[in-house]
């Protein structure tokens, strides 16, 4: 009798381990949510579609030019151009951008790096902002060197850093590696191109250090976030 008794309690207890030991166990981990792509070209710019102009004036994309057709403009976040690109080639001397490759070379850039050396053009993207004048100023727009920008020409976009001031008259320069990761002739002699480059620079923004591209991209691209899905 007492065999029997045991014989049935171990049977009853073997029944009941599995489901004890499931509801003992820790439950699945949630997966992790993939993070949102950025924000392509195509989205960009459909908020960019009208201008709401900040600049006092115009600017001239080129010395040469006839009439300055080429506004600020204010898009809340965000402050943009539609311009051409010139090659700005000043700072740090490499093979790509030294006296021989650029007639206009300078050694220094307005902005330097957090180790006080100027910039290196062959290198890092960064535009050019025009110097502060009655058309423009583009502190007063929340800009500053360092600012988180996107460059975007023929379906790419480039993040770069504000990362030297130009002529107080023209406006659409980038740096040497600006124009070669967007795909544009970078050559300071005969590179660039005339037309259909947007630059779109996000308020009161910083990359720190100046010189790290990939902090301008992740900044860039949480703040092109922002901004494409903002109202």
């Amino acid at each position: 009798m007492r065999k029997l008794l045991f014989l049935a309690i171990l049977a009853i207890t073997t029944a009941l381990l599995p489901a004890a030991v499931a509801s003992a166990a820790p439950p699945a981990a949630t997966p992790a949510t993939a993070p949102a792509a950025p924000p392509t070209a195509d989205q960009l710019l459909s908020k960019l579609t009208t201008c709401t102009q900040t600049s006092t004036g115009k600017y001239k994309t080129d010395e040469d030019s006839p009439s300055a057709t080429i506004p600020v403009c204010d898009a809340g976040k965000a402050v943009f151009w539609k311009a051409d690109m010139d090659i700005d080639c000043d700072g740090q001397r490499t093979d790509q951008c030294n006296e021989n490759t650029d007639c206009c070379f300078l050694p220094e850039t307005a902005f330097p790096q957090s180790d006080g050396q100027p910039l290196n053009a062959a290198e890092l993207p960064y535009i050019v902002v025009p110097s502060s004048s009655p058309i423009w100023n583009y502190q007063n727009s929340g800009l500053n060197g360092g600012g988180s920008c996107a460059v975007i020409y023929n379906g790419k976009i480039e993040y770069a850093v504000i990362g030297d001031t130009g002529p107080d008259k023209i406006i659409g320069e980038a740096s040497y590696a600006t124009a070669n990761a967007l795909g544009i002739n970078p050559d300071p002699k005969n590179g660039g191109v005339d037309s259909g480059v947007t630059y779109v620079c996000f308020k009161d923004s910083t990359v720190n250090p100046i010189e790290d591209h990939q902090a301008a991209t992740d900044t860039g691209q949480k703040l092109a976030s922002e901004f494409v899905g903002g109202n």
